[in-house]
């Protein structure tokens, strides 16, 4: 399994266009994916899990992948949080 901190760097933190987004890129991936933040863990690839984080801007959220390809989905999902859902 592998882990990374990000940081939610757009305005609006992970509202449903940003949370849709990264539900998207997820599911793109076999691996198993999970965001954490504020002692909640959930399913990346679900939208409604993902929007029940209410990540605001400036927070950190642990992404954790376990899987064959879980290297590469990690660091799909970095980009798209540094890049700040390509909103800003």
């Amino acid at each position: 399994m592998e882990s990374i901190e990000v940081l939610v760097q757009n305005k609006l933190g992970l509202h449903a266009r940003a949370s849709a987004k990264l539900t998207e890129i997820s599911s793109e991936f076999e691996s198993e994916i999970a965001l954490v933040f504020n002692n909640q863990k959930v399913n990346a690839k679900s939208i409604m899990g993902v929007m029940m984080l209410a990540a605001s801007f400036g927070s950190k959220i642990t992404v954790e992948a376990e899987g064959d390809d879980e290297s590469e989905a990690i660091k799909k999902i970095q980009e798209i949080f540094e890049s700040k859902f390509d909103e800003d």
